[in-house]
C-alpha cells in the first residue's frame, strides 16, 4: 500500500469529533461536535425522566447550558441515566463525556475523573416521614436506620465521621428510598437538601424535611481525568451561567418554592488538573 492509499484509509477510520464517548477516546469536550451526558433519572427538581424519555431539572438545564458554551447544540445532546454507583465507571470507560448527577467533588473522586465547578454547593439534611417528631437533627440519628443510594457517601457522613451509631440500608438508588421511608422500613433518608426537597415535593403530606443543614455538598461536573482544557472551559462556563443571572433563573425555577435558602453568588471552583 502506498503513502497516499494509507493516508486515505486513516483518514477513513479516523472517529469525528464529539465520538471521544462512544469510542473511548481521548478528545477533548472543548473539540466535541456532539456530547453524551449522564445524569440521574429519579431525582426531581434535579435529574428526572419523564414519561415521554426526557430528563429534566436543575442539572440537565446547567448541562444543556454549559453545551452550548461549549458550541454543542442542545439537538446534539444525548442524555443518558446514571446511577451514583456508575458515575466513575463510565466517565472512565469514555461511555459518557460529561457527568451533571448530583456529583460531590471528593479527594477520593478526583484521583479517578476530573471536576469543573462546582456548580452549586449544597448541604446534607435529613427526609423523614412527617409525623416523625423525633428528628430535629442529626445526632437524633443514633440508633436509627438510614437509606442512601448504592455509591453515595451520604450515610458515611453520618456514620463515621459524625461517629453516630445508625444502621445502613443501600437501594439502587435514592428514589428507591421513599417507599420504604413511608412505610416505616427505615426511619430517615439523608442526603443533599436539594436531592431531599424533590422528594418532599412529591409528597409534601406524608415527609418532613428537618432543614438543619450539617455539610456542604459541591457538585462538580465529572469529566475525564485528562481532559484539563474541557475543565477549564466548563469552569468559563459555569463562570458565565452565574454572572449573566441564569443560575439564579434555574434555582428558582426548580427551587424556589421550596423554602430553602438558595445560594446565587458564584461558588469557589475546584480548580482543574
Amino acid at each position: 500500500m502506498n503513502r497516499t492509499a494509507a493516508l486515505l484509509l486513516l483518514l477513513a477510520v479516523a472517529p469525528a469529533a464529539g465520538c471521544a464517548a462512544a469510542l473511548g477516546g481521548p478528545a477533548s469536550v472543548t473539540g466535541a461536535d456532539t456530547l453524551v451526558i449522564g445524569v440521574k433519572p429519579d431525582q426531581p427538581g434535579l435529574g428526572l425522566r419523564t414519561g415521554q424519555g426526557r430528563f429534566e431539572g436543575f442539572d440537565v438545564d446547567v448541562a444543556l447550558y454549559v453545551a452550548e458554551h461549549l458550541g454543542v447544540a442542545e439537538e446534539d445532546v444525548e442524555f443518558t441515566a446514571v446511577t451514583s454507583a456508575q458515575r466513575e465507571d463510565v466517565l472512565t470507560s469514555g461511555e459518557v463525556d460529561l457527568v451533571f448527577a448530583t456529583y460531590s467533588i471528593t479527594e477520593e473522586r478526583r484521583s479517578l475523573v476530573g471536576f469543573g465547578g462546582p456548580y452549586y454547593v449544597a448541604h446534607q439534611d435529613i427526609l423523614v416521614r412527617a409525623d416523625e417528631e423525633g428528628v430535629e437533627g442529626v445526632r437524633d440519628l443514633e440508633g436509627r436506620t438510614l437509606c442512601q443510594g448504592e455509591g453515595s457517601n451520604s450515610a458515611d457522613r453520618v456514620i463515621e465521621e459524625k461517629g453516630i451509631a445508625a444502621e445502613l440500608r443501600e437501594e439502587p438508588a435514592y428514589g428507591d428510598c421513599i417507599a420504604p421511608l413511608l412505610e416505616g422500613e427505615v426511619d430517615a433518608v439523608t442526603t443533599d437538601d436539594l436531592i431531599l426537597a424533590g422528594y418532599l415535593a412529591g409528597d409534601p403530606e406524608g415527609l418532613r424535611l428537618v432543614n438543619a443543614p450539617f455539610t456542604d455538598e459541591r457538585y462538580g461536573v465529572g469529566i475525564a481525568l485528562e481532559d484539563v482544557a474541557g475543565c477549564e472551559e466548563v469552569n468559563r462556563a459555569l463562570t458565565l451561567m452565574y454572572q449573566d443571572g441564569t443560575a439564579e433563573e434555574l434555582l428558582d425555577r426548580w427551587f424556589g418554592d421550596t423554602g430553602l435558602d438558595l445560594v446565587t453568588s458564584v461558588p469557589q471552583f475546584a480548580g482543574c488538573g
